[in-house]
């Protein structure tokens, strides 16, 4: 008996580990382009930001339900190009791992001979995957934080390019678009991307800019678009906007960092005061304890 429970334990460690190998290899391998998606996203119909995104193609649809239940945070997912469908399994798969932790553990102690309550692994198991699933969520989040900083940094950086553009006597459409090919990165192929889609479209690039800027929450980017339409629309001369927009841009963004750093500053003087707490108990042990 005790030699089916070892073989039927070594089986099902077998075959998670297997699992966890071919879900390992099959995101490391490039996926084949997909046609049909790219197609749809040419003649996609207005839609806000609950609409479920179908980037990835038919094999993540069963998890449109699963997304729609979660909420997910539809602004920075798109500015980290990931679609709900993905953001859910990247819970469930983390969920999953939690989940099967403490049964792992639980099954290696029951086979070196260590006895260990039922309820210990069962809520072990629920906490662990609870656990998962929110340091999931939180690596979304943070991720999209950091490129939202990084995303308003290379705004202030294309306010500038089309500025110089205008001032070279270029349009209003060229200088968006020769500034977007000037430099290379996410957010650059993000912009150029946009400008693309508005060309074959046959769109206001400015209204494409500002579309882009409500769907990743970026309002900046919307800043440029609304500038540029004055441009386009109204022929006004908006370089110096564009850079004295770029310079509070800037200031902005340097402010911001100063609050950030602040905030950091000031949560260090917690440990700080700990510390001196314990030296303080170590100095007044000796003499508490001879009393």
């Amino acid at each position: 008996m005790i030699g089916n429970w070892q073989l039927a334990i070594a089986v099902c460690g077998g075959a998670t580990v297997g699992l966890g190998l071919f879900l390992v290899v099959r995101e490391l391998v490039p996926a084949t382009p997909a046609l049909g998606p790219a197609l749809r996203r040419l003649h996609q119909p207005a839609a806000g930001p609950g609409r479920a995104a179908t980037a990835t193609g038919r094999r993540l649809e069963w998890l449109a339900g699963l997304s729609r239940w979660l909420r997910p945070p539809h602004r920075q997912l798109a500015l980290i190009d990931r679609t709900p469908e993905q953001y859910a399994l990247s819970l469930l798969l983390s969920a999953l791992v939690g989940l099967a932790m403490p049964s792992v553990l639980g099954v290696a102690l029951f086979v070196l001979g260590i006895g260990v309550p039922v309820v210990v692994p069962v809520l072990g198991s629920l906490g662990m995957a609870l656990l998962g699933a929110l340091l999931a969520h939180r690596a979304v989040l943070t991720r999209a934080d950091a490129a939202r900083d990084e995303f308003r940094q290379a705004v202030c950086t294309y306010l500038d390019l089309v500025a110089l553009q205008l001032s070279a006597a270029h349009g209003p459409v060229q200088s968006l678009e020769r500034a977007a090919a000037v430099c290379d990165g996410w957010v650059f192929d993000r912009l150029r991307e946009a400008l693309r889609l508005a060309q074959l479209q046959m769109h206001s690039p400015w209204d494409e800019l500002r579309d882009l800027a409500d769907r990743i929450g970026i309002p900046e980017l919307g800043d440029v678009g609304a500038i540029m339409r004055s441009s386009g629309s109204e022929g006004a001369q908006v370089h110096e906007t564009l850079r004295s927009r770029a310079d509070s841009l800037r200031d902005q963004i340097r402010t911001d960092n100063l609050a950030r750093a602040e905030g950091v500053t000031s949560r260090l003087d917690i440990p700080g005061a700990l510390l001196v707490f314990v030296l303080l108990g170590f100095a007044v042990y000796p003499f508490i304890a001879r009393v």
